[in-house]
């Protein structure tokens, strides 16, 4: 960092990153990363999603962690934001039913209903 200016345009990007209250465009893919999360296997989960994300080339796209999503039993829990669509949530996750998600649901619009926490509860 050798400016003023530089250092500005760093604040401003960093902020742009950790605005969560603003609309925000594209899709959010959102992993729970707490102790219960992770002991069931939401690192393998997340690590697939990034890779698949990135793989595809997926720009409007973001994968983020949260801490506990409150259902510790249905652990790893994925969530998934879609614009102008109410939130999808994922439940008993790992890596393949990950790429499935993000092949079927992020891409093509279809949600991967028997993944989902309504089906579980069936």
């Amino acid at each position: 960092m050798k400016s003023l200016a530089e250092l500005a345009k760093i604040r401003e990007e960093a902020l742009k990153k950790v605005d969560i209250r603003k609309e925000r465009k594209g899709t959010r893919i959102v992993v729970g990363m707490a102790t219960c999360g992770i002991s069931a296997g939401a690192r393998p989960v997340l690590t697939a999603l990034l890779e698949e994300v990135k793989k595809r080339n997926l720009g409007d796209v973001e994968v983020a962690q949260t801490g506990c999503i409150g259902v510790c039993k249905l652990e790893p829990i994925v969530e998934v934001y879609k614009e102008g669509e109410e939130k999808v949530t994922y439940v008993a996750m790992n890596p393949e039913k990950a790429r499935k998600v993000v092949a079927d649901h992020i891409v093509n619009g279809k949600v991967v209903a028997e993944y989902t926490i309504g089906a579980y509860e069936k």
